[in-house]
């Protein structure tokens, strides 16, 4: 799970829209952190989307063309940052803005053509077509059949957030 554009271990999670990617993340995570993981997480959208809202101080002042706009309470901090131009982003650009010192593992949802481990989600009654035979970086399928595939592919449950779960912890302890 050692990527080279991090110094700790990466992880994607790959399917198809409606698959269930952020469900499963949303129950991943705390079983991970209950196995003393600290986790960060990327999540790659291709909607246009705004953090801050109409009207708020922040927004006001990103539209005055601020950019970075930092907003931080005793709680959290949100960094906005304006692509000029636009351009799709790159994973190895946003793993840049972890401190990977306070993280054990970095787990990103899309970045699909990117080259990292990932695991694909599968859903048969989706009847979509299986990523792994044109990606080399799946590691895993996480399915809801019983399906054929290579020796080398991990199969798990996809209903089963606590043995995928201890896949990832055991894969991210030897880092492979």
């Amino acid at each position: 799970m050692q990527n080279t554009q991090s110094s700790i271990p990466v992880l994607g999670f790959v399917a198809a829209s409606g698959t269930g990617k952020t469900t499963l993340l949303s129950q991943l995570i705390p079983l991970l952190k209950q196995r003393g993981l600290r986790v960060g997480l990327i999540k790659h959208s291709h909607h246009d989307f705004d953090i801050d809202q109409p009207g708020k101080d922040s927004f006001r002042l990103r539209q005055a063309g601020a950019s970075p706009v930092l907003l931080v309470s005793q709680y959290r901090r949100a960094m906005i940052t304006e692509f000029t131009p636009a351009e799709e982003p790159r994973l190895a650009d946003q793993l840049k803005q972890f401190n990977q010192a306070e993280l054990d593992l970095i787990l990103v949802e899309g970045f699909r053509a990117e080259r990292f481990p990932k695991i694909e989600l599968h859903r048969a009654e989706l009847e979509q077509p299986l990523l792994y035979p044109g990606d080399p970086d799946i590691i895993a399928i996480a399915t809801d059949v019983a399906l054929e595939t290579p020796d080398y592919l991990a199969q798990l449950e996809l209903n089963k957030p606590e043995t995928i779960a201890a896949f990832i912890f055991d894969r991210r302890v030897s880092k492979l």
